[in-house]
């Protein structure tokens, strides 16, 4: 064992505090003691091993080192990436084929034109969207065979049957509920001119050019067996049957030169509005009478109803004088416009439908109630008018035109934007769905919502040379969902006097709500809280034409045009139904 005079810990404390002196002294005599040569030899040892150990090291990472030298140089150099330019385009032999390669819109607006005719989607037990498919679901817009070319007055969707007024004024009918074994369109009631279409439950109530008001069963059946009434014929003094069996609505008392000019239905109930602003309403079903105040008439149910017709027609007298110029309808609820912008609102408000705060105990408003729509703008300095109003399902839409006015506290800098008028559009009832189209799934919605993606919003209009508000130019609301066509401003005038750039473009077009069916057209089944756009309905002309670029559908205006040898003036249209969707060619 080591000397305890010589242990390691007091060698070091020796170095530290030894002089030189004392240090080779200590040095001498550890070298003269019995224990010098062990540990010399051990000190030999660890030389040799450490010396070894590094010996053994260095080879090894010169081998390490030299094999990845090897297998780095063995690797062939990296050949730099191709590069590859986009083949050019082919060079556009006319004016026509330039615009339609730089121009989604340009190209819709064409083919529309080129092929009048119906596109649908949505839901197809009834065999509407589809009559000759057994799918249940048309998830994008696919053309209805049958009406390719043809023109429509008007056209109305339910799940289990469709209706249509022919450019000719002949109402057409198919689905499963006209006929379980129809597969295609028929014609049912000829010679009306008639101009357009409201539908409840189970009739279907047309109106023509002069007015006169049809009420038609949806069943064939029921057409062919219930009473046919006597008809005008083309002999003086004399009259024949029918072909179909029908009612006629008729309301009394309209005045010189006074007629319907427009009608909107519910499930149950239908509004009829006449040439001189006087509102009337009707029960428009065969299996239950109105009874959530739709009809606007206080007290009036199936056992207080006077003697008559159980459709006879009766005037709303609370509106009386107010000059009605539009009017809406949902299931069970009812709008109505005057010509000063103010809204009316009766019927079912379990959801907040009528724009009015809903009161359990009050859910239901028979007598017409006036919408306090300057309350959504109070503290703003503007004025409000409604421009337009929309309802279906359980919700209402309102398009308002906000003019500002001078305020309290407004200085002279501010009067710049004295008169600016921003278009903006509200919402209520119902919208679990999406339906109220504010982002939100609201269950009830009594105080009508502002849609932020459809109001406050302008763009310059190169004719005026002024910033002008983009106002909605139609709302079609369903069931559960709706669309909104908006009023930007369109061009159809590009011709070959103009350049290969001068191009034509149509409305943007939005779709929100419910989604069940596939009836918003973006090919998914979720619903949409907030407008969204959806792909052309040609989509795959826009392949053709532009390879794997994404457009947005657009609606095509109003523009005289040759069809089939003829000149008409023609549009898209866009009608929402109860869980489908379709868009049609209109005169």
């Amino acid at each position: 064992m080591m000397n305890p005079r010589y242990s390691t810990r007091a060698i070091l404390r020796l170095y530290q505090s030894a002089t030189v002196r004392e240090v080779r002294s200590f040095n001498t005599r550890v070298a003269a003691s019995p224990y010098a040569t062990r540990r010399q030899q051990h000190f030999t040892r660890s030389i040799l091993l450490v010396a070894g150990v590094g010996s053994l090291a260095t080879t090894l990472q010169w081998l390490i080192d030299d094999k990845i030298f090897e297998e780095v140089h063995a690797e062939e150099p990296v050949t730099p990436a191709e590069i590859k330019f986009e083949p050019a385009r082919k060079k556009p032999s006319s004016k026509e084929e330039n615009r339609d390669i730089i121009s989604s819109q340009h190209l819709q607006v064409k083919k529309s034109w080129e092929n009048p005719g119906i596109y649908a989607w949505g839901s197809n037990s009834g065999r509407v969207v589809a009559p000759e498919s057994s799918e249940s679901f048309i998830k994008t817009p696919r053309r209805l065979s049958f009406f390719d070319g043809l023109l429509l007055r008007d056209l109305k969707l339910d799940r289990k049957f469709g209706a249509a007024i022919t450019d000719k004024g002949d109402l057409m009918q198919w689905g499963t509920e006209f006929s379980p074994e129809c597969k295609r369109p028929v014609v049912t009631l000829k010679g009306k001119n008639l101009e357009s279409l409201a539908v409840s439950r189970d009739r279907i109530i047309a109106l023509s050019k002069d007015g006169k008001t049809y009420s038609v069963p949806v069943s064939q059946s029921e057409q062919e067996e219930g009473p046919k009434p006597l008809e005008e014929t083309w002999i003086p003094f004399w009259k024949s049957r029918s072909s179909i069996s029908y009612r006629r609505l008729q309301p009394k008392g309209l005045g010189w030169g006074e007629k319907v000019s427009n009608i909107a239905g519910g499930l149950e109930h239908v509004l009829l509005l006449t040439s001189k602003g006087r509102l009337f309403s009707a029960a428009s079903g065969s299996e239950d009478f109105p009874n959530k105040g739709q009809l606007g008439i206080p007290g009036l149910t199936w056992t207080t109803r006077p003697q008559g017709p159980y459709d006879m027609c009766h005037e709303i007298s609370t509106l009386r004088g107010f000059n009605i110029k539009h009017i809406s309808a949902g299931d069970y609820h009812s709008l109505a416009a005057d010509s000063e912008g103010r809204v009316f609102s009766f019927g079912d408000n379990s959801h907040g439908q009528l724009g009015l705060d809903f009161n359990p105990d009050f859910a239901i408003i028979d007598v017409p109630s006036l919408i306090p729509i300057q309350n959504l703008y109070a503290g703003t300095d503007q004025v409000p008018r409604v421009t337009g109003i929309a309802a279906g399902g359980k919700n209402s839409y309102f398009t308002v035109d906000a003019t500002k006015i001078a305020g309290r506290e407004d200085d002279t800098a501010s009067t710049r934007s004295l008169g600016k008028v921003t278009a903006d559009t509200w919402s209520c009832g119902q919208g679990i769905w999406g339906s109220l189209g504010n982002g939100r799934w609201t269950h009830v919605q009594g105080i009508p919502t502002k849609i932020p993606a459809l109001s406050g919003l302008f763009e310059y209009d190169e004719r005026t040379k002024k910033s002008v508000p983009i106002r909605l130019s139609r709302i079609s609301v369903g069931a559960t969902h709706a669309s909104a066509v908006m009023g930007n401003v369109t061009s159809v005038h590009a011709s070959e006097r103009g350049t290969e750039n001068d191009i034509n473009w149509g409305a943007d077009i939005l779709f929100f709500g419910n989604n069940e069916f596939y009836q918003l057209g973006t090919g998914k089944r979720n619903n949409v809280s907030h407008p969204t756009y959806i792909q052309p309905l040609d989509f795959q002309a826009e392949r053709q034409a532009r390879e794997r670029e994404e457009h947005r559908f657009q609606l095509t205006p109003r523009k005289k045009v040759n069809i089939n040898g003829r000149s008409v003036s023609m549009e898209q249209r866009v009608e929402c139904g109860r869980g489908v969707t379709a868009v049609y060619s209109g005169v």
